[in-house]
């Protein structure tokens, strides 16, 4: 293994040395407004897109194909389609299949570098030699332009708040991985208008904790995220950027925005042969698995939820119900639906559930002991939960528990049912 031979970190190594991606990580533990990871082009090149997602036993089968096909692979990544590190099971186990099988081969990680600081001891033990964090700013209030919300310890934060603890947690990680002596690179996107002036700043905050190198990435124009209106940067723009953040630290220049499912060299269109490999390999229900219980009467999942991602909505709370079905393995918004208006007492709940009549489960961040009495009754089925809403459904349909999903904890309600947390009136 020649950790400078890997194609990302040495532009001399581009043309001949190979590397693949195994998506082996679905899950994210934050939501940036420039990503979409529900749209998906074969003929698409961005982090965050793949064909597939792969268990660990099947990222190593998958892997073997790859080799036998790609003689110049000599670089094996796990990239998301999330983030590897809300999903550390699925990427620990698969980096110590590949190592345990080829200890010539370099491993690599991307990852934002939220939950990573846990996990650095075990990355050294495996010999991942090379780690990618994407950092896009160093000051809370610009980072929560570009961030959503950030889910850690198991808590969802937004704004400020959670901007602060992602920069905090990616500055730890930095010093972390340079004191087991791995090779870091700083992805930073270029967002117009947004953070610019920041990416130098980045730069240099990151060149003092030791990082090796940067690459400053143009934003790219996803369909349905929420910056999906903005434009580019200009070439002017990104030439001035990354004049500015070289003064700190070394600047790639070769970036291929590489799918989650990458295979070949960089910049390389899609093997067919390979995206058939990895369709072949992708997680399918075993035969005689057990199905989830399903009354054929309620088909559908209904979520209280302010904005469409996240189960954070008490029921007194919510004006709107967000339906749920599951089409082709993929949890599917079906509509969204008005709540009856409250002051109603206990015929509100009544109407509730005459509105979610063929729904057979209610997900929400609180319930009342009244309306869930009454729901239940109706044969609605309630689950008392905070987290994303499509985490929840894949669970839910796979007969699965939500351990890293958090139940609300009970307190005083602001919500215009006039509840304490003790029973909805």
């Amino acid at each position: 293994m020649n950790p400078n031979s890997h194609p990302c970190f040495n532009d001399d190594k581009r043309h001949t040395v190979g590397r693949v991606h195994l998506p082996v990580a679905p899950r994210c533990n934050i939501q940036c407004r420039f990503c979409n990871r529900k749209y998906d082009c074969v003929n698409e090149s961005r982090p965050g897109v793949t064909s597939g997602i792969l268990t660990p036993a099947q990222a190593e089968i998958y892997l073997e194909e790859v080799l036998a096909q790609k003689k110049e692979i000599a670089v094996v990544g796990i990239a998301g389609p999330g983030d590897p590190f809300a999903n550390p099971n699925e990427t620990l186990e698969t980096l110590d299949r590949v190592r345990r099988r080829h200890e010539e081969i370099i491993l690599c990680v991307a990852t934002n570098g939220l939950n990573i600081l846990p996990h650095v001891k075990e990355l050294a033990r495996l010999k991942v030699s090379h780690i990618t964090i994407t950092a896009n700013a160093v000051d809370p209030d610009i980072a929560s332009k570009i961030y959503a919300w950030v889910r850690h310890d198991r808590r969802v934060h937004r704004a400020q708040k959670g901007s602060a603890i992602l920069i905090e947690q990616q500055a730890a990680a930095v010093q972390a991985l340079k004191e087991k002596g791995i090779t870091v690179k700083i992805n930073s996107i270029i967002i117009p208008g947004v953070n610019e002036e920041q990416i130098p700043v980045v730069a240099e905050k990151m060149k003092a904790l030791g990082a090796d190198i940067q690459n400053c990435i143009p934003y790219y124009k996803t369909k349905g995220s929420d910056f999906a209106d903005l434009d580019s940067p200009t070439k002017e723009s990104i030439a001035h950027i990354r004049k500015a953040a070289g003064i700190h630290l070394p600047q790639m220049r070769h970036c291929a925005r590489c799918r989650a499912d990458a295979a070949g060299l960089l910049g390389e269109k899609t093997d067919p042969r390979l995206l058939a490999a990895l369709q072949k390999n992708c997680q399918t229900p075993a035969p005689n698995a057990p199905k989830p219980a399903q009354n054929p009467n309620r088909p559908y999942i209904a979520v209280a939820s302010l904005e469409g991602v996240l189960v954070n909505q008490h029921l007194g709370e919510a004006h709107r119900f967000f339906i749920y079905d599951k089409e082709n393995g993929t949890p599917k918004l079906i509509e969204t639906r008005a709540a009856p208006e409250p002051g109603r007492g206990i015929r509100r709940w009544a109407a509730v559930s005459d509105t979610l009549k063929d729904c057979g489960t209610l997900m929400v961040s609180g319930i009342g002991q009244t309306p869930s009495q009454i729901l239940k009754k109706e044969g609605i089925r309630i689950i008392e939960m905070e987290g994303l809403i499509t985490e929840a459904i894949d669970a839910l349909h796979a007969g699965k528990s939500l351990p890293h999903l958090l139940p609300r904890r009970k307190t005083t309600c602001t919500a215009v049912c006039s509840s304490t947390g003790g029973g909805c009136g």
